[in-house]
């Protein structure tokens, strides 16, 4: 049973994947700077992987349907830590998209409900193109 409750263990994931999240935001900021973008990997897979279990992390990375996304990503991964980060960034991002394009109709409900973004989100174009994928995977 899947638990709601936050324990010390899924607060340091949260923070993890946070922090993940902006070294990568500031290592493509700073010219994709190596070192900041496979610091923010790291913490990234990190705090992933504490915040929803490693069974869990290894169940949703090793499904079929997350295959593509799970390989283009880590290859993107070692292309950054090798060296070659905008390449690496590029794999990476298709692999993100393609691994959580179950959640877009989650988010979509989600960014429609904050107040002045949801306005934006409500819009006839952004909405018919998330109704068209509601409970899909996105094409790639």
């Amino acid at each position: 049973m899947v638990s709601f409750e936050m324990d010390d263990r899924k607060k340091i994931g949260v923070g993890l994947t946070g922090f993940g999240i902006f070294f990568s935001f500031l290592g493509i900021i700073f010219f994709f700077d190596k070192g900041l973008l496979a610091m923010g990997n790291i913490l990234f897979l990190s705090g992933v992987t504490l915040t929803i279990g490693l069974k869990s992390s290894m169940q949703f990375f090793m499904k079929p349907n997350n295959f593509k996304g799970t390989i283009s990503f880590g290859a993107g991964f070692f292309l950054v830590v090798i060296g070659w980060p905008i390449l690496g960034m590029i794999l990476e991002a298709y692999g993100f998209i393609v691994l959580f394009s179950g959640f877009w109709p989650t988010l979509a409900v989600f960014l429609q409900k904050i107040p002045v973004l949801g306005w934006v989100f409500q819009q006839p174009y952004i909405r018919s193109f998330f109704d068209s994928y509601g409970g899909k995977r996105v094409p790639v």
